[in-house]
């Protein structure tokens, strides 16, 4: 039956590693492989040859596993480029070597590309028995045609939370008592993040990149809201630009070796402007930076859930010697009772494309968002699962890379 390999990469989620538990647990319960290897920080580590033996994971480990933030395996933001045919065929030499027949790559937009490069170089050079699958996994949910994609729920489960208590904090004080607050939430391209916020139902004002921002209209709102109730909270997306694509938070910007940005630092710009038009003398800001991805003490049940499943529902799909090149989705039938299917797409489709918040589920004059999106979010952060808990603090997998 050969062997199968396992490897996340890019930024991690809450619930990453429930995939990772859902592919090692159905192969237990229904053989498919003889073995199911880990690679060590993705790609780039599987050029290393760096892998670790899952078959014979523990029911205890893996119920631990689920609940483990980042990425257990070790990721990587090592690009593998279609044109470098080097590392391609060195690839499939070291699966040939260890008697690797399907490779499950847990990502995003860019871990999806590397399945379709896979996959292609394979088909156009006539190389059989490999199979590659892609198992979504971000916090932005951000990747096209799936409905959901896990890691959201939990990130924005944490984010509502935060609006939530940061809020009650900000009003403590009397009317006399003039302040703002300030949440960054990630999304570089996507407001999916901050729009998670208006879940807690207390954001005055949401700027999310979907919609330019114009500095003016911004500060009358903020003026605005001062003068009906002396407090105003605002989320604002780290990836909130102006209409001409310059990012607000433009000085605090590099670019990474994918060629993105790496952002962060639009509420201080935020703040700044706030300062300066003499809005309030009291502006607090609270950058959630990588906490919202990784909270898994505060996970979603159905994120969980949904993440699991998709690791298990991979591995029987799997089962098909034509499977490759694939993605597994999900869509929803019953919002209500977050009753999920899992079904499959070309990874060519969803590599390298962004799924936007909806225009149309946003309101105007940076007033947050409509019932209709409330809806789609509500059902992602239903139920928080039974944290098994040593000495006081929330179990985890010692990362496999440093064991």
């Amino acid at each position: 039956m050969g062997k199968c390999l396992v490897a996340q990469s890019g930024g991690p989620t809450a619930v990453i590693n429930a995939t990772l538990a859902g592919i090692v647990r159905s192969n237990q319960l229904n053989k498919v492989y003889d073995a199911v290897w880990g690679g060590l920080h993705g790609i780039e580590g599987i050029l290393q040859e760096r892998f670790v033996d899952l078959t014979e994971m523990s029911e205890e480990e893996n119920l631990i596993l689920r609940q483990t933030p980042a990425s257990a395996l070790g990721a990587c933001r090592y690009k593998l480029r279609r044109q470098n045919t080097e590392d391609l065929k060195a690839i499939f030499q070291i699966l040939d070597k260890h008697d690797i027949d399907t490779m499950f790559y847990i990502g995003g937009n860019d871990s999806m590309d590397t399945v379709a490069a896979l996959a292609a170089y394979a088909a156009k050079n006539h190389i059989t028995g490999h199979r590659f699958i892609g198992c979504p996994k971000t916090v932005d949910n951000d990747l096209v045609t799936t409905e959901v994609c896990p890691g959201f729920g939990s990130a924005a489960k944490y984010i509502a939370t935060t609006a939530q208590q940061t809020w009650l904090d900000l009003n403590v004080y009397p009317d006399s008592r003039r302040e703002i607050f300030i949440l960054e939430t990630m999304g570089r391209d996507a407001g999916w993040l901050a729009a998670s916020a208006c879940l807690s139902g207390i954001v005055d004002i949401l700027i999310v990149p979907e919609v330019p921002f114009d500095r003016e209209d911004f500060l009358t709102r903020v003026r605005e809201i001062m003068e009906q109730k002396s407090k105003c909270y605002i989320v604002v997306s780290e990836g909130a630009r102006y209409t001409d694509g310059t990012y607000v938070s433009e000085g605090e910007t590099h670019i990474d070796a994918f060629g993105s940005v790496v952002l962060g630092g639009a509420a201080n710009a935020l703040q700044q402007m706030i300062l300066e038009a003499e809005l309030s003398q009291r502006c607090r800001v609270l950058d959630l930076s990588s906490a919202q991805r990784s909270a898994a003490a505060e996970q979603s049940l159905a994120d969980v859930e949904a993440a699991y499943n998709m690791g298990m529902h991979a591995v029987e799909l799997s089962r098909d010697p034509s499977f490759t090149g694939r993605m597994i989705a999900i869509r929803r039938h019953d919002e209500e009772q977050m009753k999920l299917e899992y079904y499959d797409i070309e990874a060519e489709k969803v590599a390298n494309y962004v799924r936007n918040f909806p225009l149309e589920w946003l309101r105007e004059d940076y007033a947050g968002v409509t019932g209709e999106a409330i809806a789609y979010m509500r059902p992602l952060i239903q139920g928080s699962p039974d944290i098994i808990i040593i000495d006081g603090l929330p179990a985890y997998v010692l990362p496999y890379y440093l064991q």
